[in-house]
């Protein structure tokens, strides 16, 4: 089996792992854990989303945490931005990837955007518009992309049907959300696939949860299709507001120990990484689901004399 090479690892932790809490995480310590990704070798963050405050209120600060990002050369600082109103801030803040997003089902597409699939289709012609010429490069996603928690299995057609939207607008790229953990690696390869066979070269991101636990599965499906780039969370954290049970993304170390453990190049420093990680823990106040966090990576020896030896 040939695997990619090298992989680009985004991570959207300060992004989709936060946009649930509760809780207001200051905004000083949102730009900390940014740099402390950046100061691991990670080079393409999604820092934060640029939509309503009353809608989300953890977002409110998305200007500011871009703002107190430490610039260094190869550095993509990604946004999310589901209309022209949040496109318009966003490249006023100097957003380096504005990503646009349309779920596969009108069921989530009504409870995530409040509007029909089609309405949002309306909205991509409108943000192409509006940075067309513009130095800002444009993803599109698709969530629930692998099913919906009120439809179940989700309609290809549609699927495909985002998927030429973005296309014909000429985005830079796209990724197929798995939103609410749905997807298995039959799936996987069969949506990809189809993708693939249809839309050429177009560049294929994949964005797996947790939520049945098998997301680190799904990505080896996506190594086999030769998909090079995937989206992790920081911790483990997160998980969609807008559908039930939906819990955390995959753990970027996590993610990182797999890759580098099948020789595949992040250039990421995965033992900074999990301090990076260890951190947002200690600004969570509670445990967080990531496992190499706890265990460290299979490398890493422990003293004989720090462990009790059997007793009788």
């Amino acid at each position: 089996m040939q695997w990619p090479t090298r992989v680009d690892v985004i991570d959207v932790g300060l992004r989709d792992g936060l946009q649930s809490e509760a809780a207001f995480v200051p905004t000083d310590a949102k730009i900390a854990l940014l740099n402390r990704l950046i100061d691991a070798g990670v080079r393409h963050i999604e820092a934060t989303s640029f939509v309503s405050p009353r809608a989300v209120p953890q977002m409110a600060d998305a200007a500011q945490v871009l703002a107190g990002a430490r610039r260094v050369p190869g550095l993509v600082l990604s946004v999310l931005a589901p209309n022209a109103k949040g496109v318009e801030r966003a490249l006023q803040a100097g957003a380096d990837e504005i990503v646009v997003f349309v779920s596969a089902s009108e069921s989530h597409n009504g409870k995530n955007l409040n509007r029909p699939v089609e309405r949002s289709l309306q909205d991509i012609d409108e943000i192409a518009a509006l940075t067309r010429g513009q130095q800002v490069k444009r993803k599109g996603a698709v969530a629930v992309a692998f099913g919906c928690p009120f439809e179940g299995d989700v309609d290809p057609d549609l699927l495909e049907r985002i998927v030429a939207r973005y296309a014909e607008h000429g985005f830079d790229g796209i990724t197929l959300g798995d939103t609410t953990g749905m997807a298995t690696p039959p799936l996987v390869e069969r949506t990809v696939a189809r993708l693939q066979q249809r839309f050429g070269n177009l560049p294929i991101s994949l964005h797996f949860h947790n939520t049945r636990g098998i997301g680190l599965v799904n990505v080896m499906a996506g190594l086999r299709l030769g998909i090079s780039t995937y989206e992790a969370s920081l911790g483990g954290i997160g998980g969609c507001p807008f559908a039930p049970g939906a819990t955390g993304n995959i753990c970027t170390e996590d993610l990182l120990n797999l890759l580098h453990e099948m020789g595949i190049q992040t250039g990421i420093d995965l033992d900074r990484l999990v301090q990076a990680a260890r951190l947002l823990e200690d600004i969570m106040g509670r445990p967080l689901p990531g496992q190499v966090m706890k265990a460290g990576p299979r490398s890493a020896l422990h003293r004989l004399d720090s462990v009790c030896a059997a007793q009788g």
